[in-house]
């Protein structure tokens, strides 16, 4: 069949716009590119699929120069002595799943761009090529910010390191599997990205931290107790000042966590889990710990509730947290 001579060239403009992403045209098979980072093939496949990226058999040319460099990159923070060589595999994973959160996002917003903008394939790859190293600067940008706040946090005392006594919360969505059976997948969008949203602007206006959402949940964490209480009420005042969002389930727990590259382990956190699940819409659950640690505070009142008996814990003592008249 003959080649029409006017339409466009799809294969070579698939291959620019992926060059445009990639900083490079695809030049090394996964072996080659072990070799030239100077890695065992066994170390580089290790970090490959850390950092989130399928297998690809032996003879495919799928790599660029910046693999190579990311390989050398990752291999010298251990080599170096910056980390342990049982933590190489945990920090690739860590960003790996951290952009490619980000790049889910940020391709779907750049494809509804394209579908409304009625741009040509060339003019796309133009599009992309302005945008990229935008949205590069942006991200450093960002990074370094929050490197600046967690630093700050460190040397004031509130090690982010390893431990710390910390008040942890969960923010649950009431009744969300019933709304992903009755909201579209544009209205579902819409609506977590508004909870987010949110749940972001509040949790950093009353001095707490997101760690992550997963959808119709967020975990956060405060450096004090009335901290904790202040963020978990002001969500729920949100909540309750927007009817376009959902009812809140909040709960609370106050102790001694592990923080671990970016993540927040321990009792305290399945406690604020476990909590959670037992709150009524609309109210802030604690454990123990936190409302002692609120006891006698001015701006909050503590009811002890009856004792509940959930997973892991057979006399769990929930109070719910209000604030004072």
């Amino acid at each position: 069949m003959a080649t029409d001579p006017g339409a466009p060239d799809l294969a070579g403009l698939t291959r620019e716009f992926e060059q445009t992403l990639l900083g490079g045209e695809r030049k090394f098979t996964r072996i080659q590119v072990s070799e030239r980072a100077g890695i065992s093939i066994q170390r580089a496949e290790r970090m490959w699929h850390a950092l989130g990226f399928a297998t690809v058999p032996d003879d495919e040319v799928a790599f660029t120069d910046d693999d190579v460099e990311a390989l050398r990159l990752v291999a010298a923070l251990e080599d170096d002595g910056f980390i342990e060589p049982e933590m190489e595999s945990s920090l690739a994973r860590k960003l790996g799943q951290t952009q490619s959160r980000l790049a889910s996002w940020q391709s779907a917003m750049f494809l509804e761009f394209l579908g409304g903008s009625k741009l040509s394939a060339d003019e796309s790859i133009e599009v992309a090529g302005l945008l990229l190293p935008a949205m590069e600067r942006l991200q450093t940008y960002v990074w370094r910010r929050h490197l600046a706040a967690a630093a700050g946090r460190a040397v004031a005392g509130s090690d982010e390191l390893a431990r710390g006594v910390r008040a942890v919360g969960f923010a649950d969505i009431v009744s969300y599997t019933r709304l992903t059976r009755r909201l579209t997948e544009a209205e579902l969008g819409e609506l977590i990205e508004r909870f987010e949203g949110m749940a972001a602007d509040v949790v950093a206006l009353n001095g707490g931290r997101v760690i992550k959402s997963i959808g119709d949940e967020v975990l956060f964490v405060a450096d004090t107790a009335a901290e904790g209480a202040a963020v978990a009420l002001a969500l729920q005042d949100a909540v309750n000042a927007d009817d376009d969002l959902p009812e809140l389930r909040i709960g609370l727990a106050y102790g001694t966590i592990l923080i671990r590259l970016g993540d927040v382990y321990g009792e305290v956190v399945n406690l604020a889990a476990r909590l959670t699940t037992e709150c009524k819409p609309g109210r802030v659950l604690a454990d123990r710990e936190l409302a002692t640690a609120l006891d006698g505070h001015s701006s909050y009142a503590v009811h002890r509730l009856r004792r509940v008996a959930v997973r892991g814990y057979r006399h769990l003592v929930p109070y719910a947290i209000q604030r004072a008249e």
